[in-house]
């Protein structure tokens, strides 16, 4: 009999994490077919680089009005209600930007499609703090790895339907179909009433160390993420002289997303502390390697150590926010979700500045100083709870 309820145990916790599983894979397939389409938009409303950056000024801008509402709703329902329909939502609005026929339609897109994405990211990271109670062995990193490998199958379905020339209206409504058939599917086994009873208000007053730790990590991290998402194309193009300039992007995004599938391992074997320290050095060790030998190979190497740094970073970070002794896991993740926004935004104008400045070469050093600074504050954090123990 015990081996039974067991069994149906396992069972019921294997698909809820599969389920979950489906959700990042498609988040991640759904946000690289939107991005991987950028230079189609941009072609057929005839912008430039300026009014192109003016215009996807309104992802972050919508980013951050979405936070504290996906915040209250994570808070108010069981995460797996927000996450079904946020998903539905993101869905609807990218087939609205694959069929949209003036600049100010597409702002307006592209505004709700970054809305709907932060109130789905929310309730996923969530959820995934929820299933890794059920299991003994670190999995959340593994959720992040679905994600950047949809990321990856997104990039190559879409320079696919660029091939064939099948035009961005019938290749994203075809994408969006086909990802909310599957979500309603999986949200069928998604876990159930998981909403938190307590620290669920945003709470105004003395900061909150933990908070605000994590916070800066978060910060630091999306730098890394959002400049490297960015730049990479274009350093390869610029500084390596490669005409198929994808090459620095790939490599990048495939060694991110392979070794997030082995992250929960990393942390399990040396902890969280030391993973800080590790990953930081990766990424370091990666930019100056790209930096001081500006060749095809040793660059190509270079971006993958960047990769294989960043890869444990976010995953790390949200599950220790989870731990929140003051707030609730949605509101906690939701708060420090606005620190990464914040390092998406200044990532990528901050390396054009340098760039301009110094040259994209040096620009990409400032990657070293953010990689730095993950130590220090990584550190602290882990200080500053030990402390409270004792205390």
């Amino acid at each position: 009999m015990h081996a039974f309820i067991y069994a149906h145990n396992m069972e019921e916790k294997v698909k809820q994490r599969i389920a979950l599983g489906t959700f990042f894979f498609l988040s991640g397939l759904t946000f690289a077919t939107w991005a991987s389409r950028i230079p189609t938009l941009k072609t057929f409303f005839d912008l430039n680089e300026a009014e192109l950056g003016t215009i996807l000024l309104a992802m972050p801008i919508s980013s951050l009005i979405g936070l504290p509402i996906s915040g209250w709703l994570v808070s108010k329902f069981d995460s797996r209600k927000p996450m079904l329909v946020g998903f539905l939502l993101f869905n609807v609005t990218l087939i609205w930007i694959g069929f949209v026929q003036t600049t100010l339609g597409l702002i307006v897109a592209i505004s709700f499609f970054s809305f709907f994405m932060r109130i789905l990211n929310i309730a996923i990271n969530t959820q995934s703090i929820i299933v890794q109670r059920n299991f003994e062995k670190r999995i959340v990193g593994s959720f992040h790895g679905l994600w950047s490998t949809g990321g990856l199958v997104g990039v190559a379905i879409s320079t696919l339907m660029v091939k064939m020339n099948i035009g961005i209206g019938t290749h994203l409504m075809s994408v969006s179909i086909f990802t909310t058939v599957l979500i309603i599917i999986a949200y069928l086994y998604t876990i159930k009433n998981d909403k938190s009873s307590t620290g669920n208000k945003l709470i105004f007053g003395k900061p909150d160390p933990f908070i605000v730790y994590l916070g800066v990590i978060i910060f630091l991290a999306a730098i890394c993420e959002g400049g490297m998402f960015d730049w990479s194309g274009v350093y390869f193009k610029e500084v390596i002289n490669e005409p198929i300039f994808t090459y620095g992007y790939l490599s990048f995004m495939a060694c991110m997303a392979f070794s997030r599938f082995f992250s929960d391992k990393l942390v399990q074997r040396i902890g969280m502390k030391k993973t800080y320290i590790f990953s930081s050095l990766v990424i370091i060790l990666g930019i100056l390697v790209a930096v001081l030998f500006p060749y095809f190979w040793s660059a190509l190497l270079g971006f993958c150590f960047v990769g294989f740094g960043t890869a444990a970073l976010f995953p790390m970070t949200f599950a220790l926010a989870g731990t929140s002794n003051k707030y609730s896991p949605g509101m906690a993740i939701s708060i420090i979700s606005t620190y990464g926004i914040l390092g998406m935004f200044i990532g990528p104008p901050l390396i054009g500045y340098l760039a301009h400045a110094f040259g994209l070469k040096n620009a990409f050093l400032i990657f070293v100083v953010v990689g730095l600074l993950i130590i220090p504050i990584s550190q602290l954090f882990f200080r500053s709870q030990s402390k409270l123990m004792r205390e």
